[in-house]
């Protein structure tokens, strides 16, 4: 199996505004069609600091 394209900007924002929205990891993924990705965007989010605006925040989380 090759590893799978980088999220773009776009969708890890989604991902964070689901997660502000209280969406489960489970809820996130089946929404927005991703697998393995939704945790480690929210913990890279939260180890960033959720003090920041979100769009700044997405533009580290690779």
């Amino acid at each position: 199996m090759g590893r799978s394209k980088e999220l773009s900007e776009f969708k890890r924002g989604t991902v964070i505004d689901c997660h502000l929205c209280n969406k489960s990891i489970h809820e996130i993924s089946f929404l927005l069609n991703i697998r393995s990705t939704v945790s480690g965007i929210i913990t890279k989010w939260k180890q960033l600091g959720t003090t920041q605006l979100s769009h700044e925040v997405v533009a580290h989380v690779k």
